[in-house]
């Protein structure tokens, strides 16, 4: 096998190196910076030039080298590149090639364009590891024109109700794409710490985002009463939210998709957007691959990979330690 499951991550025998390893291995290749991927305590990374700035903001000083999309290194006995898996900026899939064979792992990934992150590239391959963090049919995401009009209705009808519109979003990737959508002429955009943290990491690297207005001491509601707020799922609910008054509060996330988890997390609005494929989007990438063996990772890893098998794939389930998208986690958070 070109690659194999391994107690500490995927392991490519060839190059003596693991992709996206969560426990710490001796050489580490990253699709992304999310925190579930992008581990400390590896002894050398290897990710893409897009993706580093905001490995090395989380982890630190690390030793770690970068490429860009499409560069092939000799590792070993294998042929490594990375390519655009268009989850956040600088994701990639990782394309590992030993004696003609080719896997590919995809890391996180989603296939519409959101006009933040590099799109996503198929890459043809004899074995795709894929995630199915939203397998099911049921998950069929709406269009960003529509998104954005939702979005900046509910905040403009939270403006005239005199409350001010706090949204949950993940730091990394999902705040700056939906900051992308919202339309500044209703009021300005405030962002927790985490959320800006991030907005500085990206605008270094050239990523162009909206201007907006850090959460610091002075920054509430009566100081911003037009404001939206965006701020990770996890300060949603804590005292951080008593500055800002009388608020609505909104969720952004595939999970939103379904009732009972929106009625759950008592939000006021629900916004189904995920930076994750939809179930149209895992089947394109994946016939798109031409792979004939498929692995299935976190997620509805039985559903997906029991639909793969009856459409004529060789599909089965690998066990991983990815988180994929948890409303209760802000994985993302750089702090």
């Amino acid at each position: 096998m070109v690659l194999e499951f391994t107690p500490s991550g995927i392991y490519c025998p060839a190059a003596d190196a693991y992709i996206d390893p969560w426990r710490p291995v001796p050489r580490a290749l990253i699709t992304h910076g999310h925190s579930d991927h992008a581990r400390p305590g590896h002894g050398a990374y290897l990710a893409t030039d897009a993706s580093a700035p905001v490995m090395r903001h989380r982890l630190g000083d690390i030793r770690m080298e970068t490429t860009g999309y499409g560069v092939t290194h000799r590792i070993g006995d294998a042929n490594i590149s990375f390519h655009p898996a268009g989850h956040v900026p600088g994701s990639a899939q990782i394309r590992v090639e030993v004696a003609g064979e080719v896997w590919v792992a995809s890391g996180d990934y989603k296939t519409i364009n959101d006009g933040l992150s590099e799109p996503f590239e198929p890459i043809k391959c004899h074995a795709f590891i894929t995630e199915s963090t939203f397998g099911l049919p049921i998950y069929d995401w709406p269009d960003q024109a529509d998104l954005a009009r939702d979005l900046n209705a509910w905040w403009a009808g939270c403006v005239a109700d005199g409350k001010r519109a706090v949204l949950g979003v993940y730091a990394l990737g999902k705040a700056q794409r939906i900051m992308r959508l919202l339309d500044p002429s209703i009021g300005p955009i405030l962002t927790h710490g985490a959320v800006e943290a991030t907005n500085r990491v990206l605008r270094a690297q050239g990523i162009a985002l909206p201007d907006t207005v850090p959460v610091v001491e002075g920054v509430d509601g009566k100081s911003h009463p037009d404001a939206i707020v965006l701020a990770p799922p996890s300060a949603l609910g804590t005292t951080w939210m008593k500055r800002f008054g009388t608020v609505s509060t909104g969720f952004a996330s595939g999970w939103m998709r379904l009732r009972g988890v929106r009625r759950r997390r008592a939000a006021d609005r629900g916004f189904v957007v995920s930076d994750h494929a939809d179930w149209k989007g895992l089947n394109w990438a994946i016939a798109q691959t031409g792979a004939e063996r498929v692995f299935v990772t976190h997620g509805y890893t039985a559903q997906f990979s029991q639909w793969l098998r009856e459409q004529g794939y060789d599909a089965g389930i690998v066990e991983t330690e990815f988180g994929g998208e948890d409303l209760d986690e802000a994985e993302e958070v750089v702090a």
